[in-house]
């Protein structure tokens, strides 16, 4: 270990005793809490389906980066690359149109065995899979409609592919011996002012009711739900909103309900949102990522709201009630990096959380002591978190602060840049 580090950590162990935070107990926490990779940051949520069709469903990803992942052992090596420069504990998330087989199938018609390689790979990796049914980017979605649309052909159609993603998902969580979150996500809505909001809400409810109602067990799959406040093409009216999905996973207990940072108005943060919804929520899925402007899914940066977010779900006690997964795609930078600082800060984000005395400073608050509890908070920011979360990564052996960097241009040099 380098001696430098191990210094700095000394020192910082000390510093945080004096709080009574025992740091290696925090380091160990941090480790064990699995961070969910999503897979298409590394081909531009292409798929492997028809790698060459349009994006829709107000999905884009911007830039022309070389080194895009083409085929599933190419996605597969590069997340393998990104996970060997990362600490903790992690599961890898697929969408549907990952499907890695020889054959073209419907996505209605997607079965477990069409995607027995990634099992295979996620248990040579001792790491979990979670799985999204992808509602976008095909002939059966192009008016605008999948689960709430009023043609009961492509209504059908999509609640087949929702069923059928259960079972895939069950399967994934059997197969791996890791609980498999499956995320529900559809573009549904109109461009323009509609005349009837009402109907197209029912025909969701009632489409999702059809897809939860067949039977999986709860040990390998749980379910969620999520909402955004509108997308390119469906500026108007979402059938998904908000409210919609907030009141579907509180009168469903079996269902979570879905926060993604970039799927709120730009005033709002998903921080505050975690503690309100707990109070109604078993659990909840937090797809954590970075909104500029609007839901533009921008890679993960160690800011105020990422800090927030992980503050809420340990002050809450809720790091089994909060399952944490990623959801951004950059193709302007080096995707391999992209996953990497990503991962790397919401990691060490949530160590921060864990070395912050949240008994001491509740105490405060129920004290009426708010000047101690002000003077806290701020004083926690300039302690020295990072030698902990250096230290973490030499227990972990991964590299320590930018030296994974070298590793990315490396693997960019000998492998990426041979893709055309």
């Amino acid at each position: 270990m380098d001696n430098s580090v191990k210094k700095a950590y000394e020192l910082a162990r000390e510093a945080y005793a004096k709080l009574g935070i025992d740091t290696d107990k925090a380091i160990e926490s941090a480790k064990k809490i699995p961070i969910s990779i999503h897979c298409w940051q590394g081909d531009d949520v292409k798929g492997f389906e028809n790698a060459e069709g349009e994006l829709t469903g107000g999905i884009a990803a911007t830039g022309n980066y070389p080194g895009r992942a083409r085929t599933p052992n190419e996605l597969r090596a590069d997340l393998e690359m990104a996970m060997s420069l990362l600490p903790g504990t992690h599961k890898v998330s697929l969408h549907a149109f990952y499907a890695d087989t020889d054959e073209k199938v419907e996505r209605n018609k997607l079965e477990p065995k069409h995607f027995e390689r990634w099992v295979e790979w996620a248990n040579k990796l001792d790491i979990g899979l979670d799985y999204n049914p992808s509602f976008f980017s095909h002939d059966m979605s192009a008016s605008g409609f999948t689960l709430s649309s009023a043609d009961e052909k492509v209504r059908e159609y999509w609640i087949e592919h929702g069923i059928g993603s259960r079972k895939i998902a069950e399967y994934f969580g059997k197969a791996t011996g890791k609980r498999c979150v499956t995320n529900f996500w559809m573009p549904d809505g109109y461009k323009d002012t509609p005349a009837d909001t009402l109907g197209p809400r029912m025909r969701l409810k009632d489409s999702l009711d059809k897809i939860f109602a067949f039977p999986i067990k709860k040990e390998y799959n749980v379910d969620a739900v999520e909402s955004k406040v509108f997308g390119m093409g469906v500026e108007s009216y979402t059938t998904g909103s908000n409210e919609f999905y907030t009141a579907y996973a509180a009168t469903h207990p079996d269902v979570l309900l879905t926060l993604d940072v970039g799927h709120y108005h730009p005033t709002e943060v998903i921080s505050d949102k975690i503690s309100a919804m707990l109070c109604y929520c078993n659990e909840l899925l937090l797809h954590v990522s970075r909104p500029v402007r609007w839901d533009s899914d921008h890679v993960v940066i160690f800011n105020d709201e990422l800090q927030a977010i992980m503050n809420e779900i340990v002050a809450c006690g809720a790091q089994d009630r909060v399952n944490i997964a990623l959801d951004y795609f950059d193709a302007s930078i080096n995707r391999v990096a992209a996953w990497v600082i990503g991962t790397r800060n919401a990691r060490k984000a949530l160590l921060a959380a864990l070395l912050r005395p949240v008994d001491t400073l509740k105490k405060y608050e129920l004290e009426g002591d708010y000047t101690s509890r002000l003077a806290m908070m701020e004083e926690l920011k300039s302690y020295p978190f990072a030698a902990v979360w250096d230290y973490m990564c030499e227990l972990e052996n991964v590299p320590v602060r930018e030296a994974w960097l070298s590793k990315v241009k490396d693997y960019e040099k000998k492998v990426l840049s041979e893709r055309k």
